[in-house]
């Protein structure tokens, strides 16, 4: 019984908190009002609530990683680590630059993912998680989904605003987000460290495949989609330095590059556990 406890309050204490401090960050950063349009900077207690959130949900995190003997992973772990990551990116960035505009986009969708583990409960554990190779696999694999799925959300915004700017709409979501600019060098900077990051995690695969795997690499499905998820971010970066590519082409490559990497491992897990009920 306190097994199970362990697992529902974390996620359930979480999820309600990242749903309401999105309710709070839209009502007062998006939601328009006969008030007038001013930003409104992040409050301390904003911060700390954020801080709050993340520390419950990462208990339950670490809890239900490794709370057993080995470790256990499964497609709604990875979802809900994701999110805690990328909340905790954008928790620090917020130090440097006005990030509680972009919060009412965010958080709704790591008080979602924070109780996929609670929905989907079914799990594999990995009996080769001590090995240092699949550490740095797993590591540099999570925190490029992370930035990834930032990014990916990032270049939504960024369209939205600009688009907004085009038709000269001065919105209160629009004077709450950074300066396009802004955005825009901190959505390629999280482009770079996160293609980075890809590359050590496939790199880290191929050659430690036999350790982590137990078997030899093999261009399987998922290992097409991370491999063509990689060529396009590197091509998008190319891009970027060479012909100066920004707006809509960028929106464009995150997010074709994002759903190859989504598919690589969420999806075909998905489809694995849930689906077809394999572990």
């Amino acid at each position: 019984m306190s097994d199970i406890l362990l697992q529902l309050l974390p996620a359930l204490a979480s999820c309600l908190l990242y749903a309401a401090l999105g309710w709070h960050f839209w009502r007062t950063r998006w939601r328009e009002t006969e008030h007038g349009i001013d930003a409104l900077p992040m409050q301390n207690w904003e911060r700390g609530a954020i801080a709050l959130a993340l520390v419950i949900q990462g208990i339950g995190l670490y809890d239900g990683l490794f709370g057993a003997s080995g470790m256990r992973f499964s497609f709604s772990f990875a979802l809900s680590l994701m999110l805690w990551l990328a909340v905790l990116i954008y928790w620090l960035e917020g130090f440097r630059s006005p990030m509680d505009g972009l919060q009412p986009m965010v958080l709704p969708l790591a008080a979602l993912c924070a109780v996929l583990p609670l929905v989907f409960p079914q799990v594999r554990v990995i009996a080769h998680a001590d090995a240092w190779g699949f550490k740095l696999h797993f590591t540099a694999a999570m925190l490029a989904y992370s930035l990834f799925t930032l990014s990916a959300l990032h270049a939504i915004l960024m369209s939205l605003a600009e688009r907004r700017l085009h038709d000269r709409k001065r919105s209160r979501s629009l004077v709450s987000f950074p300066p396009l600019l802004a955005m825009e060098a901190l959505l390629f900077r999280m482009i770079a460290i996160a293609f980075v990051l890809l590359t050590v995690a496939l790199a880290s695969g191929i050659l430690f495949s036999e350790a982590i795997f137990n078997r030899a690499l093999f261009f399987e499905h998922k290992t097409l989609f991370a491999f063509a998820s990689w060529a396009i971010f590197a091509a998008l970066l190319i891009g970027r330095h060479v012909y100066g590519w920004r707006g809509r082409i960028a929106l464009r490559w995150t997010l074709a590059g994002f759903v190859l990497l989504l598919l690589a491992y969420i999806g075909s897990r998905f489809v694995s556990e849930v689906l077809l009920g394999r572990i």
